[in-house]
């Protein structure tokens, strides 16, 4: 069944968008079919950013010697998995936010302080000068022209965004300079040998290793769609960091490992693991990995062949290109909130319905890995790619149709699947997939998993 009418932009004119990005064929596009389904009620196509991204990740099988022949969306389980695909029961999730993020009316505008991460929490209280309570914040941020505190935050490590018009956002350097990025730039790596690898139709990404160095959170759905579909995920983060809000939704199917690239004994595992790596999915800012010794060429010389994806949120060139973001932040440097207040008609910043961005975003670097597995076991050649969260704002932004207000309502019981998922904080059940391929859901081996409670190497 087709989306409802109502629904405009479609779903297929973003997901030819991303297929010619990706290099898949236009032809391919009809093995896609999708359940029909309300919309997640926003100003912006947001369910058919849905939709077209988890249907091009999984499109991306093509590109794979055991192709598949039939991929089904289900609408509505793809506007859920955009928000949380986790019921916890006998226990609460913690908080998705710390208590002073937020939006905050700045003396001439608005501003979104970011401060999950202690470090950012405390570089904005040092700016702002105030203690940690939203009504301190909020008298001291009143004081503040926006663009003189969003610059002072991040100059002082600390994350924010003044709030923009798409308008201004057009018209800044780094809006400029996201437009003329690609959507998901593929760019040839190293000539190694054809891989021995083969995909299999039940379990595609079955012998894959996935060296995951992301956090919140589009690289982490990423690679949790990779573990769906057979391959083995490691994630690894540096001691002390936790995402506790988060941690339960992304990180089913994989292990969750801890090292310090900074200290000797770590850095020789981590070689390891990257040398025995298919492939390697990172988030950190531009110049980051560098800083560590692991830029490009020490990652070659590593692992001859490695599939390398890199994600930046605003974007791999221009200004702010080693700017901290987030996809709230992009969402109001990007116009994305001043086009939702304009819309409901409000004095105050309207974001999206969820984190959407985010989640398109890990679909496309999922899409990306795919398509590059690919190629290395058709040619030998490793492909790269970059993506960015402003680059798929830039996407639904420019889809942007009718408002879509018929809305959904939130997962009933028949949307979560019967099993239940032994994890660390307690039982769960996960929402079902919302992708089928060849008739079959995606499946994780693997209950999610707590930060740090594997080992530093594959299959342990």
């Amino acid at each position: 069944m087709q989306p409802s009418s109502r629904a405009q932009p479609s779903w297929q004119a973003m997901l030819h968008e991303i297929c010619g990005e990706l290099g898949i064929q236009a032809k391919e596009i009809g093995r896609i079919r999708v359940d029909a389904g309300a919309s997640l009620q926003s100003c912006f196509p947001v369910t058919d950013l849905a939709v077209a991204s988890i249907a091009a990740a999984a499109l991306a099988l093509t590109c794979l010697p055991a192709k598949a022949s039939t991929i089904t969306v289900d609408r509505r389980l793809s506007s859920l998995w955009f928000g949380f695909s986790l019921r916890p029961f006998g226990w609460t999730m913690p908080a998705a936010w710390d208590p002073v993020a937020g939006d905050y009316a700045a003396a001439d505008g608005w501003i979104r302080l970011h401060t999950n991460a202690p470090h950012h929490r405390a570089a904005a209280l040092s700016v702002l000068g105030c203690e940690a309570t939203r009504d301190a914040v909020s008298a001291a941020v009143a004081r503040w022209p926006a663009a003189q505190l969003e610059t002072s935050v991040v100059a002082a490590g600390g994350a924010a965004a003044m709030m923009r018009s798409t308008q201004d956002w057009d018209c800044h350097p780094q809006g400029s300079a996201v437009s003329a990025e690609p959507l998901v730039a593929l760019v040839p790596g190293q000539m190694f040998k054809p891989s021995s690898w083969t995909s299999h139709p039940e379990r595609p990404l079955h012998g894959i290793r996935v060296l995951d160095l992301t956090r919140v959170l589009a690289g982490p759905v990423a690679t949790r769609f990779l573990a769906g579909l057979g391959a083995e995920v490691l994630r690894v983060d540096p001691p002390g960091w936790d995402e506790p809000g988060i941690i339960p939704e992304v990180t089913t199917g994989k292990r969750c490992t801890r090292l310090d690239l900074r200290d000797g004994h770590d850095r020789n595992r981590f070689r390891e693991v990257l040398a025995s790596a298919d492939v390697l999915v990172h988030g950190y800012r531009t110049g980051a990995l560098e800083g560590l010794g692991y830029g490009d060429a020490e990652r070659e010389a590593i692992c001859p062949g490695l599939i390398d994806v890199s994600l930046n949120a605003y974007g791999h060139s221009g200004p702010w290109s080693t700017r901290r973001g987030f996809d709230s932040l992009v969402q109001m440097s990007g116009g994305i909130a001043a086009a939702g207040m304009d819309w409901k008609q409000v004095h105050r910043p309207i974001p999206l319905p969820v984190q959407a961005l985010d989640h398109a975003t890990g679909y496309l670097m999922a899409a990306a890995v795919i398509r590059a597995l690919g190629e290395r076991a058709q040619t030998g050649r490793a492909l790269k790619a970059r993506l960015s969260l402003a680059r798929t704002a830039r996407l639904l932004v420019s889809h942007a149709g009718a408002p879509q207000e018929d809305g959904i309502p939130g997962p009933s019981d028949a949307d979560y699947h019967d099993a239940v998922e032994n994890t660390p904080w307690g039982p769960a059940y996960r929402l079902h997939s919302p992708v089928r391929i060849n008739g079959r859901p995606l499946r994780w081996d693997r209950p999610a998993a707590a930060l740090g409670t594997s080992a530093a190497a594959w299959n342990a």
